[in-house]
């Protein structure tokens, strides 16, 4: 949620704000501001929309000159979207400006310190607090009350990459007067936040800290920066730090410092990122939805790449950090992860349970940490996370370690911080995705999951023929991907058909289940059209009370262990004059004679139609979305990288 972004260096830094704020608009677009200093003045502009209709026309209409600044993109938490609770916010004094994503959860008892000695605030905020509160240590600090800061840390020359370690804060170097403040300031806090902070005594100064909210530094030559996100900077740096819980950054032209207010050494790493500024725009595509649906044939081919062993007739990961014997003696898996990432875990359990034997439990993240689930000695938790940033799944990781237990990830985003406290885990190597509604890191996300069950399955009772014909039909999946994404035009076409339609259900069975919540899923959040997911045997349970002729049903009838049944269900829809679209197997053509519309997949294996069956879905969705005038890329009050709980 919310993005954030500073600069600092010898460049104007409007322009690198701007273009960073729409690298970032995806993580929230209720407004945006930037703070910028020019010449020592604080000049803030902030403007409720989103970015190309709010900031870009205001920063156009009034330019901001000046070589440091901070910017922000916001998803409201505290406060409904308006121009007076935008970020960057400024302290009592006006001389601090801060911008923060996360929940300040003790503000009201702040504020309501503050208030009694005399501050003033123009916000609904928790944020416009905090720069109270930074604002009131810096006032004291500066009158000679120092307080301290403990905490090691490491300073780094960005222009010659040198390290030289440092003990607690330099309090005769002045810049590092602004760090203590955030520093005290931050040590009466209770909540998350990610944030920067520049002062108008320090034209060449950023302040960042971070707690359960992301934040990167970015180093450059003569330059740094700072972002929620490397979306928002991998245009002028490869070089990004990933900053730690109570990590507290100072970055200036040439220097960054990092310290850590929870332990005695900051562990500070310099990482490359594995992509390029290509692969965070849309290039000839509408919206980066639809673009990244037609990535998947390549997706799926990267989370396969180096991971298929004939020979052993089984899959090899690298990074699971688990001996075979440890593999062998896992009793269960509990999984973990919230929205999308939990139909694919949904969809790992049927596998893991089918071809390894293991029991495997499906868990909202967020019940997870807050309900006492019993776990055995030899059970291991599996988080799924596209950004590696979710709060609640991040949470549960945590918790699942603090109990003892061995807490594995899947994710994309490498050097995430669920990849950086997982035990072991596998990257999805989907790329960037930018997109809201995810499409290739769900699919990315079932591929591995499927190797996952083939790797765990050939220690226990997997046979090689079985394990061989999976990694097989995986293997074929890119193409098979292609020949989906080839009917675009016609899914188009019935999306128009279906436009109007104010409800829908999707039914499926078996593994097919999970795709039926996963597509009603992708349907309300960008077109904004209710619709419900079901196991198909379900709707005779109470559900099919709502079936009426508007009310369209998805079914999902590949030609599975299940095909008959689900059959059967379908009869019961058009009983009562529900409209329904099939999606089938090529070469059903008995599925003609009870549904009005057919989507064809291609014949794979049963335990391979989720990744399939999930295509046309994204594509129906994304049709519908654009057929009713929906802005697909920024759907109402999401956010695409959900970090606050």
């Amino acid at each position: 949620m919310c993005g954030i972004i500073g600069y600092v260096g010898k460049k104007s830094a409007s322009p690198i704000l701007l273009e960073g704020l729409r690298r970032l608009e995806y993580r929230g677009y209720d407004s945006a501001g930037v703070a910028v200093l020019d010449q020592s003045a604080l000049v803030v502009r902030k403007k409720l929309g989103k970015i190309n209709e709010g900031i870009a026309r205001l920063l156009k209409a009034e330019p901001v000159a000046g070589s440091l600044g901070i910017a922000h993109t916001r998803w409201a938490t505290h406060g409904v979207p308006a121009d007076k609770n935008s970020h960057p916010h400024l302290d009592q004094s006006e001389k601090i400006a801060v911008v923060h994503n996360g929940v300040i959860e003790n503000y009201d008892k702040l504020k309501q310190r503050l208030l009694a000695a005399g501050h003033k605030f123009k916000s609904d905020t928790d944020t416009e607090v905090l720069a109270h509160l930074i604002g009131e240590s810096y006032g004291k600090l500066k009158e000679g009350r120092n307080g301290s800061a403990s905490g090691q840390g490491k300073t780094h020359d960005g222009a010659r990459g040198a390290t030289r370690p440092t003990t607690g804060l330099d309090t005769t170097r002045p810049d590092d007067l602004l760090t203590q403040a955030v520093s005290e300031a931050l040590r009466e806090v209770i909540g998350t936040y990610g944030l920067a902070v520049i002062c108008t005594d320090f034209p060449d100064l950023i302040v960042g800290a971070r707690r359960g909210s992301p934040l990167i530094i970015g180093i450059g030559k003569g330059e740094h920066f700072l972002a929620s996100d490397a979306n928002a900077i991998v245009a002028h740096t490869k070089k990004v730090v990933y900053l730690n819980d109570y990590d507290v950054a100072t970055i200036t032209p040439e220097r960054f410092d990092v310290i850590n207010l929870g332990t005695d050494t900051a562990n500070v790493q310099i990482s490359n990122l594995e992509f390029n500024h290509e692969d965070v725009g849309r290039g000839k595509f509408a919206h980066f939805m639809l673009k990244e649906i037609y990535e998947q044939p390549q997706t799926v081919a990267n989370a396969l790449r180096g991971r298929l062993d004939f020979e052993a007739a089984t899959a090899k990961f690298g990074g699971l950090n688990m001996t075979v014997a440890e593999l062998r003696n896992i009793d269960r898996i509990v999984i973990a992860a919230s929205g999308t990432s939990w139909h694919a875990a949904l969809v790992g359990e049927y596998l893991i349970e089918e071809l390894a034997q293991l029991p495997v439990e499906v868990e909202f993240a967020h019940e997870f940490c807050y309900r006492n689930c019993p776990l055995e000695k030899n059970t291991v938790l599996l988080v799924l996370s596209q950004s590696g940033e979710t709060a609640d799944t991040l949470a549960a990781l945590r918790e699942a370690k603090r109990r003892g237990h061995r807490a594995l990830a899947i994710v994309n985003v490498v050097g995430s911080t669920i990849a950086r406290e997982s035990d072991g885990g596998i990257y999805m190597h989907a790329g960037p995705e930018i997109g809201v509604a995810s499409t290739k890191a769900f699919v990315s996300t079932i591929t591995v999951l499927t190797l996952l069950a083939v790797h765990l399955g050939r220690m226990r009772m997997l046979s090689a023929k079985r394990a061989t014909e999976i990694l097989r039909a995986l293997e074929a999946l890119p193409k098979q991907i292609e020949k989906i994404l080839a009917q675009d035009g016609a899914l188009k076409k019935l999306a128009k058909k279906y436009a109007k339609a104010d409800d829908f259900f999707f039914l499926g069975r078996g593994y097919t289940f999970p795709i039926a919540l996963e597509g009603a899923l992708k349907l309300k959040e960008i077109s904004y059209i209710h619709a419900e997911g079901y196991s198909a045997a379900e709707m005779k349970h109470g559900p099919i009370a709502l079936i009426d002729a508007k009310t369209p049903t998805v079914f999902l009838v590949p030609q599975d262990a299940m095909y008959e049944k689900t059959l059967a269900n379908l009869a019961m829809i058009r009983a009562r004059k529900g409209p329904v679209i099939a999606v089938a197997t090529e070469g059903d053509k008995g599925i003609k004679k009870v549904a009005d519309d057919v989507i064809y997949l291609p014949k794979t294996l049963e335990a391979l139609n989720p990744i399939l069956a999930s295509v046309p879905l994204q594509l129906f969705a994304y049709h519908m979305a654009v057929a009713r005038g929906c802005d697909v890329d920024k759907p109402r009050n999401l956010a695409k990288s959900v970090t606050v709980q």
